[in-house]
């Protein structure tokens, strides 16, 4: 790692005021981390934050090049304008120390928000990033095997984010990727998460690149069971994922009725159904999100 450490003293942190925990929705976009070419199409895509995946885009033999590509891009570029993650190799595996080296060195030049670390099972190893890397970083842990749900409260009292690795999850339990085999894993680090304090998960990816139709099914299917945001694999999935996190016509139709039958905040009903505290809760959750997004926010 001579090479990388090398940069170290080239520029000093910055802190650039960049929300490290995108709230919801947030779009996560994987990018390779060996097509640097492909760094600037994605920065510049409208995905709330970018993945540069060092694990499974890269095989593993040309897992170092791409390293030093990595790092050889991002510091001879302008500071990026939305949160970039690196997504590094398992705790278990030979490249993680390199990976997290590199990643040290793109958090001193003021290049690097933070490290997602995929088949995240133990609170350990979080911890042991955190104190391997040289300065603080957002650490999103990537939960895709039934070890690491098992320990999904553990996990989420650790990360800063959680998110859902469905696919690897699936052929790990050997269920079939839909959403009844996975919708207890979902709930369970939706229930994770809240129980921690921590913004809600984000869901796994969509295997259809372009279907639109259901790209946006599947974020409103997400967003349904309490997860706000999602992992992308192309820049044409952020459309529909972002239309399919946002709230319906007749769910914003629905929030205002309530708001504005809410009177002085006792319960009233409205449609014969009772519209108590918790109703006008969902009802303010749903407008607060409808502003967001027409207004271009996350």
């Amino acid at each position: 790692m001579d090479r990388l450490t090398s940069y170290l003293p080239l520029l000093p942190y910055r802190d650039t005021q960049m929300p490290l925990l995108i709230e919801t929705p947030s779009l996560f976009l994987f990018v390779p981390a060996d097509r640097p070419d492909r760094y600037a199409g994605a920065l510049e895509s409208g995905a709330d934050a970018v993945v540069i995946d060092l694990e499974d885009a890269v095989a593993a033999e040309t897992k170092s090049i791409a390293r030093s590509m990595l790092v050889d891009r991002l510091l001879s570029v302008p500071v990026a304008t939305v949160p970039v993650l690196v997504r590094v190799n398992g705790a278990g595996t030979s490249f993680h120390a390199d990976d997290l080296a590199a990643v040290s060195c793109l958090l001193q030049a003021g290049r690097m928000a933070g490290v997602m670390l995929p088949k995240a099972e133990s609170a350990g190893h979080i911890r042991a990033i955190r104190a391997g890397l040289a300065l603080p970083a957002a650490i999103v842990a990537l939960v895709e095997t039934a070890a690491g749900l098992a320990l999904a409260d553990e996990i989420a009292g650790t990360a800063d984010r959680i998110a859902f690795g469905s696919v690897d999850f699936a052929a790990d339990i050997g269920c079939d990727h839909s959403r009844e085999a996975l919708l207890h894993a979902r709930s369970r680090l939706v229930i994770a998460a809240r129980a921690a304090g921590m913004p809600a998960p984000i869901d796994g990816v969509t295997r259809a690149i372009r279907d639109e139709e259901a790209i946006e099914s599947d974020a409103r299917h997400g967003a349904g069971l309490g997860l706000k945001g999602k992992l992308l694999i192309h820049p044409a999935q952020i459309a529909p994922a972002r239309r399919g996190f946002a709230p319906t016509e007749a769910e914003v139709a629905w929030s205002d009725r309530v708001l504005a039958a809410m009177g002085n905040g006792a319960a009233v009903s409205l449609d014969g159904q009772m519209v108590d505290a918790p109703v006008i809760a969902r009802a303010r959750q749903i407008r607060n999100n409808h502003d967001r997004t027409s207004n271009g926010h996350p």
